[in-house]
C-alpha cells in the first residue's frame, strides 16, 4: 500500500511537534530518485520540473505525485541546504509540505533569486567568471527567468557594481537536482542545527 497517496497520511506536523515526538521524516521517493516508475528533472536554471520514465527515457513526462506529500509523517516546513551552495531553502505549507511545494521552492531559489556582490567576492577570481559565464550560457538557452538577463548575464548593475547574476550560475553545470539525504553533520555546519526536517539537496550536471 502506497502510504504517500492521497488519504493514506496521518496530520501534519508542527516544527515543535517534531522535536517534542522526535518523529523521522521519509521523504517521498520522487525526491530521492527512488521511484521506480518516475525519475524527477528539476532545472535549477529554468525552474522547471518534469521528468521520465527509466523504461522509456525519450519521452518527456510533467511532474507527477506534485499533490503528495513531500514526507511522511507530513510537516509544515522543510528546510534544504545544497552541499554546492551557500543557500538555505525554507519551505513552509500549513496544509503540509508536497512534493510540488519541494519543486516550486527549489526551482524559484536557484532561477529567481540573485546572488549578491558579497557572496560573489567570497570566490577566488577565476570562479567568479566560470560564474558569470554560467548566468550567460544559461541566458541563452533558457531566457531570463525571474527577469534577469534579457540577453546577457544581468538585469542591471547591483548598487556594489557587480552585476546580477542568477543563483543558478553558482552551480556553473550542475544545474539539476539529484534528490535529497540525511546529513546531520553537514547540516550543523552549514546552518548551525539539526533537525529531522533539515534534508541535504545534491546536484549534479
Amino acid at each position: 500500500m502506497d502510504k504517500f497517496a492521497v488519504g493514506m497520511y496521518g496530520p501534519v506536523l508542527t516544527t515543535t511537534d517534531l522535536y517534542l515526538l522526535g518523529a523521522e521524516l521519509q521523504p517521498h521517493p520522487i525526491l530521492t530518485h527512488s521511484y521506480g516508475s518516475f525519475h524527477l528533472i528539476l532545472n535549477l536554471a529554468s525552474g522547471h520540473a518534469g521528468g521520465y520514465n527509466p523504461a522509456n527515457k525519450d519521452q518527456d513526462l510533467e511532474l507527477i505525485k506534485g499533490n503528495e506529500p513531500a514526507t511522511i509523517p507530513r510537516v509544515q516546513e522543510l528546510h534544504i541546504i545544497c552541499r554546492s551552495s551557500p543557500w538555505h531553502t525554507h519551505i513552509r505549507n500549513a496544509a503540509g509540505v508536497t512534493v510540488g511545494d519541494v519543486c516550486a521552492a527549489i526551482g524559484k531559489q536557484y532561477s529567481e533569486g540573485f546572488i549578491t556582490d558579497a557572496e560573489l567576492d567570497t570566490l577566488p577570481s577565476r570562479a567568479r567568471e566560470q560564474v558569470k559565464r554560467a548566468a550567460v550560457s544559461a541566458s541563452q538557452i533558457y531566457g531570463a527567468p525571474g527577469g534577469w538577463g534579457g540577453g546577457g548575464y544581468y538585469a542591471s548593475p547591483s548598487p556594489g557594481g557587480n552585476q546580477r547574476l542568477p543563483r543558478s550560475a553558482w552551480l556553473k553545470d550542475r544545474i539539476f537536482f539529484d534528490g535529497l539525504e540525511k546529513d546531520d553533520d553537514y547540516a550543523l555546519k552549514a546552518i548551525g542545527f539539526k533537525a529531522s526536517n533539515v534534508f541535504i539537496m545534491s546536484v549534479t550536471s
